[in-house]
């Protein structure tokens, strides 16, 4: 039920079996092939994939080269710079995990393999490695929690004084909260089928905490949107924001959007990328677009209202509101 002593029983203890043997003969029957372009797989009206190949390469020869290049040229520096949505610094392994084209003891026996020629990386693949632990752990959660994409784990929040504001989770949705980093990520994951995990954990905080709409709202949108949407791991990780999964996030555990795109987004890089609407902007004023000087704002033809949203909610009065929600979870327990 805690990830920590589950990855150190996982660390300490496992080993990942040998590859199976390449078959000698492979029997098959004659027959009619077709061109994967002839089933009008594409969506229409409109076609909302269109960059999806810039991004992916589906299948188990994109994954086993999308292995190799992360182990050589984005392992180093890992622990660090996983948290960055600016720098290419993930393996981008998840759709991959999801629909089976490599399996975790692939990816395990290589990065073992790649630390032992490389033991400078051996911290960073490490780390790596408890990022696909926390998968497998989402499926222990799963195998003993079935429901878990529909229930809270924790029951307490049964009683949890969730708002229904389906404008606020439209705006959410298309990225339109004002918040330069929730909504980049949104965008992202609109246009690309994929969000970097640190902007997946600022926008479902965003959602759970600053506007308190359910998690499942969000649990079920990203299963509607992601590449790598998993049975285990996105409601997993979603019960884990909102605080009511297991080994869940302290409920005061609030991110500021604004403090979290500085940190993360340093150079508003990533924001420039999504979020054009304030891409001229000077950096200091990239993550928080209502704070810049209304003539600067002038200047760079940016109305806020108009070519980009006010923020849907501030900052302090959607943490307090977060903060007294489950404030009334302990008054309920104490009534109960």
């Amino acid at each position: 039920r805690v990830f920590t002593p589950f990855w150190k029983n996982l660390q300490r203890q496992y080993m990942p079996p040998a590859p199976a043997a390449l078959p000698g003969k492979i029997r098959t029957i004659a027959c009619a092939s077709e061109d994967l372009s002839d089933w009008a797989l594409h969506p229409t009206r409109p076609d909302w994939s269109t960059e999806f190949p810039e991004v992916w390469t589906p299948g188990e020869d994109g994954a086993h080269l999308r292995l190799e290049q992360f182990l050589n040229e984005h392992l180093v520096g890992y622990g660090e710079n996983r948290n960055r949505p600016d720098l290419p610094s993930t393996s981008g392994l998840s759709p991959h995990l999801r629909f089976g084209e490599i399996a975790p003891h692939a990816i395990w026996r290589a990065t073992i393999s790649h630390l032992d020629r490389y033991p400078e990386a051996e911290d960073d693949g490490w780390k790596f490695l408890s990022e696909l632990a926390w998968r497998d752990f989402a499926y222990n959660l799963l195998f003993h929690f079935p429901e878990i994409d529909s229930g809270n784990y924790n029951k307490t929040f049964d009683n949890f004084p969730w708002r229904a504001a389906s404008g606020d989770l439209k705006a959410w949705q298309r990225g339109q909260t004002g918040y330069p980093i929730v909504d980049a990520g949104m965008r992202e994951l609109w246009t690309t089928g994929w969000m970097h995990n640190r902007v997946r954990m600022i926008v479902a905080s965003f959602l759970t905490k600053h506007l308190l709409i359910d998690w499942r709202e969000g649990e079920a949108w990203f299963w509607d949107t992601l590449v790598d949407a998993d049975e285990a791991n996105n409601p997993a990780s979603w019960q884990w924001t909102a605080g009511s999964g297991a080994d869940a996030a302290p409920y005061f555990r609030v991110f500021n959007p604004i403090t979290q795109g500085q940190k993360f987004d340093p150079d508003g890089t990533y924001v420039a990328k999504w979020v054009p609407e304030v891409a001229d902007l000077p950096v200091k004023f990239r993550h928080s677009p209502w704070t810049a000087p209304p003539l600067l704002l002038d200047a760079k033809g940016i109305k806020l209202g108009h070519t980009y949203p006010h923020p849907i909610i501030e900052h302090s009065e959607g943490r307090q509101r977060a903060l007294d929600a489950y404030a009334s979870l302990k008054d309920h327990r104490e009534t109960a």
